[in-house]
């Protein structure tokens, strides 16, 4: 079992950062690659960034140029650095963990991060 515990959501204006971090913990000796998705009220969930345990990345196009996401292998944690924020970005924002061999998501509980003025 791999527990996933979120934080860094809340509320910013336009234009400005959040930093979100996500920490694994129990087996995670496997992790393949770690991320984040989003849902926004009426949407269909959808990925964000995602890290590999060998450090490759993915964006979403819309988040491209203005979010980071990193990883700590030794300490099964992400993070995903937030700037230029639009209110378009406001969503419950989810960290996962994936494992290749099992072929198995774990999820974290979700955080909540609005962007409004």
């Amino acid at each position: 079992q791999v527990q996933l515990v979120e934080s860094g959501g809340g509320l910013v204006q336009p234009g400005g950062s959040l930093r979100l971090s996500c920490a694994a913990s129990g087996s995670i000796f496997s992790i393949n690659a770690m991320g984040w998705y989003r849902q926004a009220p009426g949407k269909q969930r959808a990925l964000v960034a995602s890290i590999t345990s060998g450090g490759s990345t993915n964006y979403a196009d819309s988040v491209k140029g203005r979010f980071t996401i990193s990883r700590d292998n030794a300490k099964a944690t992400v993070t995903l650095q937030m700037n230029s924020l639009k209110p378009e970005d406001t969503a419950v924002y989810y960290c996962y963990a994936f494992f290749l061999e099992q072929k198995l998501y774990y999820w974290g509980q979700g955080t909540q991060v609005t962007v409004s003025s």
